[in-house]
């Protein structure tokens, strides 16, 4: 659920108490440990953190007038939602995440970059604090570039190292021209 909201104020007062007390302490989280360059916005229709086109002129390859998501943080029809793409988008991290999560003794309610929450006692805030410290934004812009911007870039070919192969010289067979053959016949009637 999109909401239309032009701020993060904004949004946040559109929200029920207990979902706004939820949202406002994960924000907390998130912020007091976002690595410097990342910034907070509306994105989406959802609290956004990104890399703003300052750091990344190209932006966000699905809409390049945004600037390049990192994490967003809202409240859906049925649940709240905390969306990381360094989750969705790093192998390590995810199994990372994933173990921290539960042994901390939460269900982990996730789809590919979506960690579906009902209330705040749901989310191990420690956790969230430590994935989102987990990547700058110059190594999320190489990740981030790595996995979708070069994934349609040809190749470089490799260098290839020429080997001749051996020959060996068979002499050309002559062909006989039509003057000689004509020479030939000429001669083989005269001796019959």
């Amino acid at each position: 659920m999109q909401s239309k909201a032009a701020t993060v104020a904004q949004y946040l007062k559109e929200l029920p108490d207990d979902r706004r007390e939820a949202i406002e302490a994960i924000r907390a989280v998130i912020l007091k440990h976002l690595p410097k360059g990342y910034e907070e916005g509306m994105q989406y229709g959802m609290i956004g953190y990104y890399v703003p086109h300052t750091l990344y002129p190209p932006g966000y390859h699905c809409d390049p007038k945004q600037p390049l998501p990192f994490a967003s943080l809202a409240s859906q029809k049925n649940h709240m939602a905390l969306y990381t793409m360094t989750v969705y988008s790093d192998p390590k991290i995810q199994a990372w995440f994933t173990k921290a999560w539960t042994a901390k003794g939460h269900k982990l309610d996730m789809g590919k970059s979506c960690i579906r929450f009902k209330k705040l006692e749901d989310v191990p805030l420690d956790v969230v604090g430590q994935l989102m410290k987990k990547v700058s934004v110059k190594q999320y812009i190489q990740t981030y570039e790595d996995a979708y911007v070069n994934r349609n870039k040809p190749a470089k070919k490799a260098t290839k190292k020429v080997v001749k192969k051996k020959t060996t010289y068979k002499q050309p067979v002559k062909k006989e021209t039509t003057q000689k053959k004509a020479v030939k016949k000429k001669a083989s009637k005269k001796k019959n």
